[in-house]
């Protein structure tokens, strides 16, 4: 019975569990466990599965699927560990090769700590013979729990086309959990837009604000127009002061010539025989010339610029800060708005912190103004009684079992046992005894005891009187229990060794 009431309030002690997952992967098993030790949660692992309190079990299943767990089981190549020689097509083979390629894709990007859940599709369309050029292609369908950049994108990209013969990491598209195209149009344009420009200048000027006026308290806007037009230009310059001589060709000439002059023509010269008339005279010229030639490079400067779209032409500032409130010694509070001199400073910093180009036409407004409280909207659910107690039917059903026995153990056990103990009283017996103590309690009272040979209401002084001699026809009509009481504390001497003998009979009989 003891065991039984032990057994029973441990089992009534221990929460009732629930199933929470079944059939989890090791690794996902293991983040499951992990993220439960840190919430302090009970739980059990059983086999494969993992069960926790089941007051907690909604609880707990929605909050570990906002953190992404446990994270997507997509089955890899063990698919094609079912597939029997027997009963399966060239077809039904490629279509779970390529299943099994989807899901260990899948698994190795959804590895990485900033991605909760991964989905790969490939397209390919197989080896045709009456058909040239086929390309596969590839999706990413991607939930993560933080922000996806783009130099991640691209490296996703070449991870699914290096997983795929023939895939073109441009043919694999990433889509996040918002349905957008992720890093795609940065390596487009070469540059990030303008509306990522913002996004990071509004955190900067953000956290540089609430660090002087508090959380909570200063609203960044910035917009960034940027040029969406790319420019190229190529520029070539001479300089025709800076010549260098690169070559000198020198050449030198020099003519001389000798002329006879003959006499006059007449007839007897052409006679043979004859004699020419007249005489002449000898001529002579000499002629000398130099040439020269220098040839100059002329410097030369050629320059390419090549302007991509995305630089910033334009950029405004918008800074709303929250006033000071005071409290005076009545307590009632006073909107203080921020000092010029505060609002100057500020100014400043937000000029340093988004590089202020005044000649760009850039702008930085900021004002103190008093924030409008935000007001609830709706009513608060306030829980009720039976909301805040959990009834757990099998928890009631021990806490029942438990008291039924706890019950039954104490009216059948542990009072008959007391009871015994209470009327367990010796008998008289014939003999001589030595005062115990030398006295009775007064407050101890005889039970109603049958007559007994040798003290049958003898007047000798040998017998001990009878119940029946307190409350008989001679009797005063007071209670016997007084009167016995009054009688052994005359006759003590006797009644003590009345005692012993009672004592000494009890332990010859045992």
């Amino acid at each position: 019975m003891f065991g039984a009431v032990l057994g029973l309030a441990r089992m009534a002690a221990q929460p009732s569990l629930s199933l929470l997952y079944s059939g989890l992967e090791n690794g996902q098993a293991g983040e499951i466990v992990r993220a439960l030790d840190q919430r302090g949660v009970i739980y059990e692992v059983q086999g494969g599965s993992i069960y926790v309190e089941g007051a907690r079990r909604d609880e707990l299943r929605m909050t570990l699927a906002a953190e992404g767990l446990p994270r997507n089981s997509s089955q890899g190549y063990e698919l094609l560990d079912n597939l029997s020689g027997f009963g399966t097509t060239s077809q039904m083979f490629d279509a779970a090769y390529w299943r099994a390629k989807e899901g260990e894709l899948a698994r190795t990007i959804a590895a990485s700590p900033q991605i909760a859940a991964a989905r790969v599709h490939i397209a390919h369309q197989g080896a045709s013979p009456f058909q040239r050029d086929l390309r596969p292609t590839a999706s990413v369908a991607l939930t993560s729990s933080g922000e996806i950049s783009a130099s991640q994108a691209k490296a996703l990209r070449y991870l699914v086309a290096s997983a795929v013969a023939g895939l073109d990491p441009d043919d694999v598209a990433v889509i996040d959990d918002s349905g957008e195209l992720v890093g795609l149009a940065d390596e487009t344009s070469g540059a990030p837009s303008g509306k990522d420009r913002a996004e990071e200048l509004k955190e900067k000027v953000q956290r540089l604000l609430e660090a002087r006026v508090g959380f909570g308290n200063a609203v960044v806007e910035v917009a960034v127009e940027t040029n969406t037009e790319s420019e190229s230009i190529r520029e070539r310059r001479f300089d025709p002061q800076g010549r260098v001589a690169i070559s000198t060709d020198s050449e030198e000439n020099s003519e001389s010539s000798q002329n006879a002059a003959g006499g006059s023509v007449t007839v007897a010269s052409n006679v043979p025989g004859g004699q020419a008339g007249g005489s002449g005279g000898n001529s002579t010229s000499q002629q000398t010339g130099t040439r020269e030639r220098v040839n100059y490079e002329v410097s030369e400067v050629n320059r390419e610029v090549l302007r991509a779209a995305g630089a910033i032409s334009r950029m405004t500032v918008a800074v709303l800060v929250n006033g000071t409130v005071t409290t005076d010694a009545d307590g009632a509070e006073t909107f203080t708005d921020r000092s010029p001199e505060e609002l100057d400073n500020l100014r400043e910093l937000v000029a340093s912190a988004v590089a202020f180009d005044a000649e760009r036409g850039d702008v930085i407004t900021i004002k103190s103004m008093q924030f409008e409280p935000v007001s609830e909207l709706g009513t608060l659910a306030a829980p009720g009684l039976l909301d805040r107690i959990h009834l757990d039917v099998m928890s009631l059903i021990q806490m029942a079992v438990l008291a039924l026995v706890a019950l039954v153990l104490g009216l059948f056990v542990v009072r008959p046992v007391l009871t015994r103990q209470a009327q367990e009283v010796p008998l008289l017996a014939d003999g001589s005894a030595e005062a115990l103590d030398g006295e009775i309690e007064e407050d101890y009272a005889l039970p109603d005891l049958p007559a007994l040979g040798g003290f049958g209401g003898d007047d000798d002084g040998g017998g001990f009187p009878m119940m029946a001699d307190f409350d008989g026809e001679g009797g005063s009509g007071e209670d016997p229990v007084r009167k016995l009481q009054a009688l052994i504390e005359d006759r003590k001497d006797e009644t003590m060794e009345i005692l012993r003998s009672w004592l000494e009979e009890g332990e010859e009989t045992a």
